[in-house]
């Protein structure tokens, strides 16, 4: 196939999604994929495979037209969020390469659904898509996501193998005082969508000294159903009475929980803050921080490549996992 064919596939594949989004609703015994969240999942990725998104991304990579090797390449995906694993599929079949996927069983059924669409429309992908039910064999090389502890396994195990592999990143929000409601409704899209379960979710909030807690609180009410969720209300339920028991400090607004912690990676129906009286003093900190945070949001330039409020769960197809750039490792295997 050449690069225009793999365009033409996802571009197709992309109406395809958007199209046939309910045909998905029902598949997933994941009690954290709600019908919510897969339609949000399949529609941001219907969105994201337009064709002036993919020209736009693959422009950078002027040797994908080129003809090349095709190279076996492992992909373990997590299974947080639904379709996580996607973009490293796109990246590898995209570039030519083959894809050998080793799925999550808690995102098994909606990948293989893609991969029926996509197989329909472009029939020679068919010779592109293996998934291993248990080792991965017969690679060269592997792109691996998990927990910090399974890192370390992949590392151990995977080494030998050109690789990228991913640790647990979270998201942080800086706020100064001068945010609309508007933008604080966005940044508790941030923060809850997909129950706060991913890398790209603000997990973390640094605030002014003086800044009024409740105008989070009020500018979240929309997700006050989250409580309702029988796997989110157990972790809400679980961590206040930790808290409870334990005689420490938090805000409540019967939801979720704001807590003052010097920590970024806060529990399932918790979020983290922590007062600053300096903006600069902020900076350093993300700065310290930036191997462990995926994304930054802010309505001011605090970092380089800072997002405003609302866009985490909006990746374009150029924001690599830890900032890690996937075609130019894949496009690398050829030299």
């Amino acid at each position: 196939m050449t690069l225009q064919n793999r365009i033409h596939a996802f571009v197709e594949l992309g109406k395809a999604l958007s199209e046939n989004s309910d045909n998905f609703k029902q598949l997933s015994n994941n009690q954290w994929f709600t019908f919510v969240n897969i339609e949000f999942a399949i529609q941001a990725w219907a969105q994201a495979l337009r064709a002036e998104n993919l020209e736009k991304w693959l422009s950078a990579y002027p040797e994908l037209a080129q003809e090349r090797e095709a190279k076996n390449i492992g992909v373990i995906s997590a299974g947080n969020l639904p379709l996580v694993g996607f973009h490293d599929m796109l990246c590898v079949l995209v570039s030519g390469h083959r894809y050998v996927g080793k799925l999550s069983s808690k995102d098994d059924k909606l990948p293989l659904k893609v991969i029926d669409l996509l197989t329909d429309i472009e029939p020679k992908f068919r010779d592109y898509i293996r998934i291993e039910k248990d080792k991965l064999q017969n690679i060269d090389a592997v792109i691996a996501t998990g927990s910090n502890n399974s890192a370390r396994y992949f590392e151990a195990y995977f080494g030998k193998y050109p690789h990228i592999i991913r640790r647990n990143r979270n998201s942080a929000a800086v706020l100064t005082g001068a945010e609309t409601k508007a933008d604080l409704e966005r940044l508790a899209d941030d923060m809850f969508m997909y129950f706060g379960l991913g890398c790209r979710n603000v997990s973390k909030l640094f605030v002014p000294d003086d800044f009024d807690l409740n105008r989070i609180f009020e500018a979240s009410l929309k997700y006050a159903d989250l409580i309702n969720h029988n796997k989110y209300g157990n972790n809400y339920d679980y961590n206040r009475a930790i808290y409870l028991m334990d005689s420490q400090s938090y805000f409540d607004n019967g939801f979720f929980m704001l807590k003052e912690s010097l920590g970024t990676a806060s529990p399932v129906s918790v979020v983290f803050f922590e007062r600053y009286s300096k903006l600069e003093t902020v900076k350093k900190r993300l700065e310290l921080e930036r191997e462990n945070l995926q994304c930054v949001v802010s309505g001011v330039p605090i970092v380089e490549n800072t997002l405003p409020f609302g866009k985490t769960q909006h990746p374009e197809l150029w924001d690599y996992a830890d900032d890690v750039d996937t075609l130019k490792f894949l496009t690398g295997l050829n030299k």
